[in-house]
């Protein structure tokens, strides 16, 4: 199986409660060790006052151990300054792996994008 690169892109809206934006980060094709550059720039090169994220993985193909590691130190340094990050479009497996793993004390899980906004 080839290893299909990692897309990112960036999004932001006005809030629908009109409490600021919300930057959303959707993830398209797989989430590697590869995928430190797409991953951790993306995330990296966001405005400082980005305080509000939502994780798109809707259009996540295959995610390694590798890649969670990723989520995890975005997550972890999200924490540190002090941003918000809510997580949708995760399969039923991911939620639970997600969950074994500890990354709901840093994120909440949802089934789709309104009710992960309606978290914030």
């Amino acid at each position: 199986m080839q290893e299909q690169v990692t897309r990112v892109s960036i999004e932001e809206f006005a809030a629908p409660n009109g409490d600021g934006p919300i930057t959303i980060l959707r993830f398209a094709g797989d989430i590697t060790s590869a995928s430190q550059p797409a991953i951790l720039g993306t995330y990296e090169g966001l405005s400082e006052t980005t305080r509000r994220i939502l994780l798109d993985f809707s259009k996540v193909e295959y995610l390694n151990s590798s890649g969670i590691a990723l989520v995890i130190q975005m997550l972890i340094a999200a924490n540190k300054q002090g941003r918000t990050i809510r997580t949708f479009g995760l399969s039923a497996h991911f939620q639970k792996v997600f969950t074994m793993v500890g990354i709901t004390r840093y994120t909440s899980i949802h089934p789709d994008q309104a009710s992960a906004c309606n978290a914030f």
